[in-house]
């Protein structure tokens, strides 16, 4: 990220030499320490909410966030977040290129989460494949399946909802060939055999909606020692007609069995048809919540329901925190979701390393660690705003430094005594070598703004 960051800005320049950046100071390159303290405020903004990235650093007491001011002035995080680049643009193929991609902009931030996945975590055997929609209403490749925003497609562990492989969704006319695909799988088949593959000969359960439930794709991975099960249509494909229209009393249920696949129909408010390869015709009693009382549900349509939200567990937990923006570049909203879902998978690593802390307590706990720890401390924290620790070459604001002879020192501001206001204050600047006196409401931050950028 740094060294795309530092080659974009320096193209930026040459193209645009009247932009801000090109003027004197406009643009420094930018160091690990810094990004990672970027990447820490990004993220915060899904913890406090606002109506714009600039309120922020506003001064005004219905929006003021000492932290951000503290970290980074907003003129250097704006120019951070208009040079982010994962990849050289120079080098992108052209459209109508044999090796255009789609995805190039953040194809390497994608390979990577993609590896560390599958690397750093072993799921258990039940995994389910669902689609996650990042929202967005900008010019997009069209998805018939929902209206606004991109689509990935995941493979989760379903009782921790770790995100064990994704794609993104590239349109209808992207060519999907997983390694050892049948040729007899359609589009949604190709995806789950993708998405699956590094699973397969290990006696998984899948899980799976209908969507992307079909015969010939469960009898290939079951085929492989992997065993499926999902909800399927009436009309599916290769399923037999007249004993799906009989109609039978709420609560019964009837089942046919071909080879290794189960088909269970369960009659409910409506009729429920699963598809499977891992169950038998077994029925377990399930309570019901509006009546208390106990019914009879074939086996797969229980274990569906218990791991069939492996996906939606993920962004359950990750919406209240969501710290995407409006932007007019989709994929700028994609790399912070996945960002977040590496938050998500980082936090699920760390309760099986015993962790009990909430998934609230560790994303703080990242968020101080990037914005703060990185750096070198200055060996004392401030006493001012958030007991901060001061970071050389930011600008904290601290107690002017007691000298004995008052109950409360103070300093002229110096701000204020430029303008010819007399105001004394109690507030200095921890990080300058001559401790100036400076106010804490405006003038500290307009002080340090015109002296370093």
């Amino acid at each position: 990220m740094v060294e795309q960051t530092n080659l974009y800005a320096q193209q930026f320049v040459a193209q645009h030499p009247g932009s801000f950046l090109a003027k004197p100071g406009g643009w420094t390159p930018v160091s690990a320490a810094e990004m990672r303290t970027f990447w820490g405020l990004v993220l915060h903004m899904g913890l406090v909410k606002k109506p714009s990235a600039r309120h922020y650093w506003s001064g005004d007491v219905l929006y003021q966030t000492p932290l951000y001011s503290m970290a980074m002035a907003r003129t250097r995080f704006e120019a951070i977040r208009k040079c982010l680049h994962y990849a050289n643009n120079a080098a992108c193929p052209p459209r109508g290129d044999p090796a255009y991609d789609r995805l190039y902009k953040i194809r390497p931030i994608i390979d990577h989460f993609g590896a560390a996945f599958a690397q750093a975590y072993v799921p258990g055997r039940e995994v389910a494949v669902d689609e996650s929609l990042v929202a967005f209403k900008g010019r997009l490749i069209p998805s018939k399946r929902a209206r606004y925003g991109v689509k990935l497609y995941k493979i989760c562990e379903s009782t921790s909802g770790y995100t064990y492989k994704f794609c993104v969704y590239e349109g209808r006319d992207s060519r999907i060939q997983p390694p050892e695909c049948p040729p007899t799988l359609g589009v949604s088949g190709k995806l789950v055999w993708d998405l699956v593959q590094p699973l397969l000969d290990k006696g998984y359960h899948l899980y799976v909606d209908n969507f992307y439930t079909s015969i010939p794709l469960f009898q290939a991975l079951s085929a492989r020692s992997t065993f499926a099960c999902g909800t399927v249509r009436k009309n599916h494909r290769g399923l037999p007609t007249h004993p799906l229209q009989v109609p039978i009393p709420r609560g019964e249920t009837r089942a046919l069995t071909s080879d290794n696949l189960l088909l269970v129909r369960y009659k409910d408010k409506r009729d429920v048809l699963i598809l499977t390869t891992i169950h038998g015709n077994g029925i377990t009693p399930v309570s019901v919540r509006e009546t208390a009382a106990t019914v009879l549900k074939p086996d797969c349509i229980v274990d569906y329901n218990r791991y069939m939200g492996g996906v939606d567990l993920s962004d359950q937990v990750l919406t209240p925190y969501n710290a995407m923006r409006k932007t007019r570049a989709w994929y700028k909203k994609v790399r912070v979701y996945l960002v977040q879902v590496a938050m998500y998978n980082a936090f699920v690593l760390s309760r099986c390393a015993g962790s009990t802390e909430t998934f609230l307590h560790f994303y703080e706990a990242v968020l101080k660690d990037l914005i703060f720890s990185d750096r070198e401390r200055a060996g004392r924290s401030t006493s001012g705003i958030g007991g901060a620790r001061v970071v050389p070459g930011q600008h904290f604001p601290g107690v002017v430094s007691h000298t004995g002879k008052r109950g409360r020192t103070q300093k002229k501001c110096r701000v204020c005594r430029k303008r010819g206001i007399r105001k004394d204050t109690t507030t200095q600047c921890d990080t300058c070598p001559d401790h100036p006196g400076l106010c804490i409401d405006v003038c500290f931050r307009e002080y340090h703004t015109s002296m370093e950028y």
